[in-house]
């Protein structure tokens, strides 16, 4: 009993110092509540406001108290949420329920949704795996997902998956306050920018790929290789490139309505830039639907020239049957053992009708190898 004594007095004092309240609510319920936090800023004229002694970011609650107090907007980032984790966040800023759950859990498709004076975005982040040789087995592209939630006076960002970081971009637009001015919008630009550039990317290694394959299909095979190339390996290729189409076609709709149609969250000045997103999205788009099109005609060519291989070997083999038959059949005969039989007890019997195999089986093999099937 006075271990159980002691065990509580450490316990308890434990407690109460987990018990301060984080995100709009209280720890005490999930102790890991703050984890999923990466940053959290705010920013009044393209700046980033932090004062000297603060070294770690601020609460959600505290930045969007001064953002209310001084205006400005504020920028928090988070990475894999939890239900728990996130709770507080979606109640301090009255984001929708459908959204919120679409948020904390992944395999979302992209896509853009407003929610009364909220843009929801949805984006797919595609990296490309490096691999030595691409086998049945290999994995091309990784994907991620980042969801955007775009308000008047907040970005909230909230990342699946190990790719994707936007912390690099987070510094790169606080390098550019005249941009960062803009508001949440130019987060919201930038975000698709640096989604549709890593596309940019990925289709060039992509590419490489395809290429090489093709190669190995319609080059002619070394002297003892295998003829033709592993389909799975083209197989393998094609449901990777099915699954960059998936994360691509998707979002070409909504970068056209954030270029093309004018929305009070979204300022005139980045809207423009939108159409510049459209277009090199538009243009990715095309790249992966040619891919798989062209991984098609690649599978079917190579199966095409697996089945020439096929009846090449068949005509060989029957060929060779050709030949083998006449021996087969002069033996047969001469092998029933009759008493009376043509030439049976004939001195030169033997070796004539061995000349006469040999002849009949050489003209077969010239007729046969005259025609191409030897």
């Amino acid at each position: 009993m006075s271990m159980i004594r002691d065990l509580r007095a450490v316990v308890r004092p434990a407690l109460r110092k987990t018990s301060t309240p984080y995100n709009g609510y209280d720890t005490t319920r999930d102790p890991s509540a703050s984890s999923a936090v990466v940053d959290c800023a705010v920013y009044r004229d393209g700046r980033r406001v932090q004062s000297v002694e603060e070294t770690s970011c601020l609460t959600p609650r505290e930045a969007m108290r001064r953002v209310r107090e001084g205006g400005g907007f504020v920028w928090i980032g988070l990475h894999e949420p939890t239900e728990a984790e996130f709770a507080g966040i979606a109640a301090e800023f009255g984001l929708h329920p459908l959204a919120v759950e679409d948020a904390v859990h992944a395999h979302q498709r992209p896509k853009l949704e407003r929610y009364d004076d909220t843009l929801f975005t949805v984006f797919k982040t595609i990296h490309y795996v490096e691999h030595a040789e691409l086998t049945a087995t290999s994995e091309v592209v990784e994907t991620g997902e980042v969801m955007c939630f775009t308000g008047p006076d907040f970005v909230i960002t909230v990342r699946h998956g190990g790719q994707g970081s936007l912390r690099a971009l987070r510094k790169r637009l606080q390098d550019d306050p005249e941009l960062l001015s803009k508001g949440p919008s130019a987060v919201l630009h930038a975000i698709a920018d640096q989604v549709v550039d890593g596309y940019l990317a990925v289709v060039d290694a992509v590419q490489d790929d395809i290429d090489e394959v093709e190669i190995e299909v319609f080059s002619a095979p070394a002297k003892g290789s295998p003829r033709g190339v592993d389909a799975g390996r083209i197989y393998q290729l094609k449901r990777e490139v099915l699954e960059f189409k998936r994360a691509v076609s998707p979002l070409l709709r909504p970068m056209q309505l954030l270029s093309e149609r004018p929305m009070r969250l979204v300022d005139p000045d980045i809207q423009k830039y939108f159409r510049d997103v459209a277009d090199h999205l538009a243009r990715v788009q095309e790249q992966v639907v040619g891919f798989d099109e062209l991984l098609n005609s690649i599978l079917q060519a190579n199966l095409a020239q697996a089945s020439v291989a096929q009846n090449e070997d068949m005509r060989k083999i029957t060929s060779w049957a050709a030949i083998i038959a006449v021996p087969t059949m002069v033996c047969g005969v001469y092998g029933m053992n009759f008493d009376h039989m043509p030439e049976l007890h004939w001195k030169y019997g033997y070796p004539i009708s061995m000349g006469l195999v040999a002849v009949a089986c050489f003209a077969i093999h010239r007729t046969l190898k005259r025609n191409g099937w030897l």
